[in-house]
């Protein structure tokens, strides 16, 4: 009897190669079961939203999530895009408290970028692996009212214009498209209940708020950043995991950029959801990387452990 080395080996090779994929999917498991079933709301920003390839990434992982099980919901702003289009209009870009400060003519100019093409792009993305995405602002079916927002700066409430500071949501519209297996992609875009007028909210607390009133188990944000330093500037050591208290001690000594991506975090476990996560969205698959390894990959916030809880620890 002939015995064919060659293939032998190449059988061989084949089983190697194929195994670490196993183990791969094995670790991935005991997160499905957790999963299954749960809404995770993503905030999509950064350089994830402008990065060809970022972007191709973050619509599979999202899709694999719908696919294994999860009730996915996209929640996204879009600060470069909108910026870009105010030069063309040649509108000043100005920041106040962290804050953009929204005219009138910005409005309009927001609306239309969020609405009419960073939405459009990622529901393409989504529907290319299928007719799972839809598309809504706030404004549809009153998901997000807002009133007008005024930060304090030195002392005193400042008028910066369209910016919104949400007051109530109807997650109806969502939940009727998660039930008929759709992905929801939403714009943080709200409409007041007060005057009417149409408001720029942020997209971080958009997405806690969203998280919240969804009941979800995870909410997950995506930065330009690995996750929440331990002693930033002088570390670039990440914080892998914290509690609500822990945090909330933390936030007077943050970058005004990582403010409100923790303070959505804070609200999001405290207000029922059970873990939030500020993940490296320059890293393709992030999304499954945090939900599905055992290490994880960003910053991940807890809701502090109740009485009995320490006790029978």
């Amino acid at each position: 009897m002939t015995v064919n080395h060659s293939e032998e080996r190449k059988s061989s090779t084949r089983k190697h190669t194929a195994l670490p994929k196993a183990q791969i999917l094995i670790e991935a498991l005991p997160w499905l079961v957790r999963h299954n079933g749960r809404t995770v709301v993503i905030k999509f920003g950064g350089n994830a939203m402008v990065d060809e390839e970022l972007k191709a990434a973050f619509a599979q992982d999202v899709v694999f999530l719908h696919h294994a099980g999860l009730r996915p919901v996209v929640v996204h702003g879009g600060g470069p895009q909108i910026s870009r289009a105010l030069d063309r209009h040649g509108i000043v870009s100005e920041f106040k408290a962290g804050l953009r400060v929204t005219t009138e003519d910005a409005m309009d100019v927001v609306r239309m970028v969020l609405a009419g093409q960073v939405q459009r792009e990622l529901v393409g993305l989504l529907n290319q692996h299928g007719p799972l995405a839809v598309g809504l602002t706030g404004e549809d079916a009153h998901t997000i009212t807002a009133t007008k927002h005024k930060p304090e700066i030195e002392g005193e409430l400042v008028d910066i214009g369209r910016v919104g500071e949400i007051t109530e949501i109807d997650t109806g519209a969502i939940e009727a498209l998660l039930a008929d297996g759709r992905i929801p992609v939403v714009s943080s875009i709200a409409r007041s209940q007060d005057d009417g007028h149409v408001y720029n909210v942020n997209a971080d607390t958009a997405a806690a708020a969203l998280a919240a009133a969804l009941g979800a188990e995870t909410l997950m944000v995506l930065t330009d950043v690995e996750g929440l330093y331990e002693d930033w500037p002088n570390s670039d050591e990440v914080i892998s995991r914290l509690t609500a208290s822990q945090l909330e001690k933390l936030l007077p000594e943050l970058s005004s950029g990582m403010v409100p991506k923790m303070e959505g975090c804070l609200h999001a476990v405290r207000n029922g959801v059970n873990t939030a996560r500020v993940i490296d969205g320059r890293v393709q698959h992030s999304i499954l990387l945090e939900i599905f390894t055992d290490e994880g990959i960003g910053t991940m916030v807890v809701p502090d452990e109740k009485p009995d809880e320490q006790g029978e620890s």
